[in-house]
């Protein structure tokens, strides 16, 4: 590594290192990236380093972020709302493929990566860029995200990555920005590196890299401790039109207000929230922490709905399409061929999940307690019912039942030498 003063404008950077003269860096204006705006210049000589940050509903005032870039040397910062793209064409899939990476992650973070990646391509041929740039690291996933989509939409463009190249610790990183005068974005006191959209909050890093310390409540921001939570619960009921959430409580509302409102009212009541131990792409197992109340609460709702709706061998292999559709996702893929065809598996069962699904929040759970359909429901009541109305052929079973079982019957028979 290269340190502050030893190189300048048109130095070279680390043999390996594709050179640019105009760079085009995805900025969040944390400590990573805002040192990447003089590091590209001072150690790698790039000439121009234009930024791009992208407000995902992150609740931020991103003019502060947009002219922190130019204070540390950003030609240009640009700054683009991307939160209703983030929801109709990243989210809801997402709650439509019932998205839980190893079971339970909803891609809160992850599935703001592609659409990053996508329009940070757009502004590079926007401004003549010759290379796009990201501040991160060698060990996460989001490097993956970001390589691999910009690599698929546009293999031309070279990818600069100066935090897996310079090997400073996050205490190095920060004094190397402030003798470029970049004041640290957070006290150095705080020990967690927190990423923040409108789907959610991942917390990580510190005191939380012990698997066996309890989050403190200090940690969340979008979700009630169950213990502050209302002691009587709520019911809310979730419409759904072709797999896409439309309506709560009988108000349509569009997609990012939608979310807005599901977030609210799972936060809460302390739904939400996620501690769990998740294997990352580079191959090393992380303590992550989760804040997704909104999300989850629409899958779990989706997921019901389907129950409903969907045929049970369609259901079943649904199922195992979903856990590969959030593999893919959560490594990188969303512009591969495989997630390509999936999309079309998973359009075409969506056709039929309409209807709508009640569910209690309370105390940090949610129940579903009811579920219909007025056009696509496969529960017939009659064929059901154990009542006078019962139409079900009760002497048929015996006949199914016989054919049904000769396999087994024949495979024990053998094993018992008949």
């Amino acid at each position: 590594m290269a340190t502050l003063g030893q190189q300048g404008a048109g130095a070279e950077p680390p043999v390996g290192t594709p050179r640019a003269e105009r760079v085009v860096l995805a900025y969040s204006g944390g400590v990573d990236t805002s040192v990447c705006i003089p590091y590209l210049m001072r150690e790698w000589g790039v000439k121009e380093v234009i930024t791009f940050a992208a407000d995902l509903g992150q609740g931020d005032e991103l003019e502060p972020i947009r002219l922190k870039a130019l204070a540390a040397g950003a030609s240009r910062s640009l700054v683009d709302d991307l939160i209703d793209p983030f929801i109709r064409e990243f989210a809801f899939p997402a709650i439509r493929a019932n998205a839980l990476y190893e079971g339970r992650y909803p891609l809160s973070t992850a599935l703001a990566r592609p659409l990053i990646a996508r329009r940070l391509v757009e502004v590079a041929r926007e401004v003549g860029a010759d290379a796009v740039a990201h501040g991160c690291t060698g060990k996460g996933n989001d490097q993956v995200r970001f390589d691999i989509a910009i690599g698929a939409l546009a293999p031309d463009l070279k990818v600069l990555a100066p935090a897996r190249e310079w090997g400073m610790s996050r205490e190095e990183t920060i004094a190397y920005g402030e003798r470029c005068d970049i004041p640290a974005p957070v006290s150095k006191k705080s020990p967690y590196s927190i990423d923040l959209n409108l789907l959610g909050r991942s917390i990580e890093a510190g005191p939380l890299e012990d698997p066996m310390v309890e989050p403190p409540e200090e940690v969340f921001a979008m979700t009630r401790s169950v213990a502050d939570a209302p002691a009587e619960g709520q019911v809310v009921e979730i419409a759904f039109e072709q797999g896409n959430p439309v309506a709560i409580d009988g108000e349509r509302l569009d997609p990012v207000a939608l979310i807005r409102r599901a977030n609210a009212l799972a936060g809460a009541h302390g739904f939400g929230r996620l501690d769990m131990i998740e294997n990352r792409v580079v191959g090393i197992k992380s303590r992550e922490i989760y804040e997704t109340p909104g999300l989850l609460l629409l899958i779990r709702a989706h997921q019901e709905l389907e129950s409903l709706t969907l045929a049970a061998d369609v259901l079943r292999y649904k199922r195992q399409i979903e856990m590969s559709w959030a593999d893919l996702v959560y490594q990188g893929l969303w512009f591969g061929p495989l997630k390509d065809a999936l999309d079309g598996f998973l359009d075409r069962t969506q056709a039929t999940v309409n209807g709508l699904v009640r569910i209690r929040l309370q105390k940090g759970s949610a129940t579903v307690v009811g579920r219909s359909s007025a056009s696509d429901s496969l529960y017939v009541p009659d064929m059901a019912t154990y009542g006078a109305e019962d139409l079900f052929d009760h002497r048929a079973a015996e006949g199914f039942i016989y054919v049904w079982g000769m396999p087994t019957r024949l495979w024990a028979a053998r094993r018992r030498g008949d």
